[in-house]
């Protein structure tokens, strides 16, 4: 009997306790950017240091809570305006001016948790943030052969539509992922931008860009 109640302690010792931690955030992203970024190293120096300098982001989170606030079937748009070619190693971009849209289905506090896991996935693109609206944010991703297709709209603040790349496509047969994603990704593919646009205020500017090799669509998990 003695020697029962001494293993049964030491198991009582030795044992792991096992805390739920909280769901990663998890879901769909594309980006764009206002220069080619599937693109040849010739015509890529040609825009650098002009082109490059906006883009906008979006998130749509499947699943996750961030810092116990759940923000699953919530989106959110990121509007960046750098001081230089985004992804060029020999400017500094920094510091850059972020509009931030939330979706206007999210609560004060899930607002606030969206505005925190922006900061956390964009790193310093999002450490200036000048401006935070509230739009309704549909987001559609294609499947199968429209992989790669993607329509983004928040209210009539921003907008992003993208189609998959095809051989026609390929401009000088050099290209290349010249210039990486914007944030971590779990995976990414380049994809073709039909059209981008900004027309909100904050940025002191506003655009509509149509036909570039100068978008990513990828899943995150945070």
């Amino acid at each position: 009997m003695k020697k029962l109640v001494v293993a049964v302690t030491v198991l009582f010792a030795f044992a792991i306790v096992v805390v739920p931690t909280e769901a990663a955030l998890q879901g769909q992203y594309v980006e764009v950017r206002s220069a080619d970024v599937y693109t040849g190293p010739c015509y890529a120096n040609s825009e650098v240091g002009l082109e490059g300098k906006q883009a906008i982001l979006a998130w749509s989170i499947s699943q996750g809570a961030w810092h116990g606030v759940n923000l699953a079937g919530l989106n959110v748009v990121a509007v960046v305006d750098a001081r230089s070619t985004l992804g060029d190693p020999y400017h500094n971009p920094y510091p850059a001016r972020t509009i931030l849209i939330v979706d206007q289905k999210a609560t004060a506090s899930q607002r606030q948790a969206l505005a925190g896991f922006v900061k956390s996935a964009a790193g310093r693109l999002a450490q200036n943030i000048i401006r935070v609206d509230v739009a309704p944010i549909r987001m559609e991703f294609g499947e199968g052969a429209t992989h790669g297709a993607v329509t983004m709209t928040a209210g009539s603040l921003a907008r992003i539509e993208t189609r998959s790349l095809c051989a026609g496509d390929h401009l000088c047969g050099n290209e290349e992922l010249y210039y990486p994603p914007l944030t971590n990704l779990r995976h990414a593919m380049a994809a073709y931008t039909l059209n981008d646009a900004f027309e909100g205020q904050g940025l002191g500017m506003v655009w509509n860009r149509h036909d570039a090799r100068s978008a990513y669509v990828g899943t995150f998990t945070l």
